[in-house]
Parts: C-alpha cells; sequence; structure tokens
C-alpha cells in the first residue's frame, strides 16, 4: 500500500529485504564508470584502427562494445535494485574512470590490441579489487562480478592473442 505524504513524494509500507551500504555503493559506481569507459574506448579504436589484420579486429571491437554495453546495464539495474543512484553521465565517467585514457586518431592494430587489452584488463581488475567486499555484503551482486571478470578475461586473452608470439610472450604460459 501507498500513501501519498505530500505532493511529490510516497511512503511504501513494505520494505526491501537488501539495502547497499555507502561502501557497496561506491563500489559499483567504480565497477560502472570503468565498464563505460571500456564501452567509449571500445568504439574509439573501432573507429580509428588501421593496418594489418584490421578487419577482425575492428569486428572483435564491436564484440568486446556490446559486452561492455550488456555489463553496464546489468551493473546499473543491480544498482537500482539495491537502491543506489547509477551515474554514467560522461562528465561523471570522464572523471572517476580508473582506466588509461585511448589516445586520438588512427592507431595501429598492435598498439590497439595492447591499448584494449589493457582496459579490459583494467576492468577486470576493479573487479576483482572489490570482489571480495562486494561478497561479504552481498554475494547476489558477487555473482554478478564473477559473471564479468569471466567474460571480460575471456576477451582480453583472445585480443591479446593478436600480439603474442608462441612460447616467447610475457607472461608465460603455465604448463601443469
Amino acid at each position: 500500500m501507498t500513501q501519498m505524504t505530500d505532493r511529490h513524494k510516497t511512503v511504501h509500507s513494505s520494505h526491501p529485504a537488501f539495502r547497499a551500504s555507502a561502501q557497496l555503493a561506491t563500489h559499483l559506481q567504480q565497477l560502472l564508470v570503468d565498464i563505460t569507459d571500456l564501452h567509449l574506448q571500445g568504439k574509439q579504436a573501432h573507429w580509428n584502427v588501421v593496418g594489418k589484420n584490421f578487419r577482425d579486429l575492428h569486428l572483435q571491437l564491436d564484440e568486446i562494445v556490446d559486452a561492455a554495453r550488456a555489463f553496464g546495464d546489468d551493473v546499473a539495474e543491480r544498482m537500482r535494485a539495491v537502491y543506489v543512484t547509477p551515474d554514467a553521465r560522461a562528465a561523471t565517467v570522464g572523471h572517476q574512470s580508473s582506466l588509461p585514457a585511448f589516445p586520438a586518431g588512427e592507431v595501429d592494430t598492435a598498439v590497439t590490441v595492447d591499448l584494449v587489452v589493457g582496459a579490459l584488463y583494467g576492468v577486470s581488475a576493479t573487479a576483482r579489487r572489490i570482489h571480495d567486499e562486494v561478497d561479504a555484503e552481498d554475494p547476489t551482486t558477487a555473482d554478478l562480478l564473477h559473471t564479468i571478470i569471466e567474460r571480460i578475461e575471456q576477451l582480453a586473452w583472445m585480443v591479446d592473442a593478436e600480439n603474442r608470439t608462441a612460447g616467447a610472450s610475457v607472461p608465460e604460459n603455465i604448463a601443469p
């Protein structure tokens, strides 16, 4: 049942089972801006990449952009579900993102690979950094982080393979 308390506010008689703390809100906001920046950097790279294996990388960047857009929406909707207001306005993303900026102008495919892999691992690092504190407060939200980490790291591996040399790249593969 909802009662009007004044012209603009309502009071709900039901109460949510869970509401985020300020710390959880801060963690999710950071992940949201980093994922949003990944999306924007992916499009910047997609439009401006040139060089060897252009077409493959161009298409792969669309895959990364699609994943980032979907994950951004998932994080923002989870934030709303736990009563946090997401903020992914351009100025906010520009100010709060922990990812290094992507350069303007044309960028060679090999350089693009390294920059995009760095951005992917940057998002993964944010998700991993906040994971334990998120999990302690809300295991359901931690499940979302698991999904994001798994896919982002898979995409990073796939893109990074473009610049690797079998048996001679860093980091070295671990043989069981």
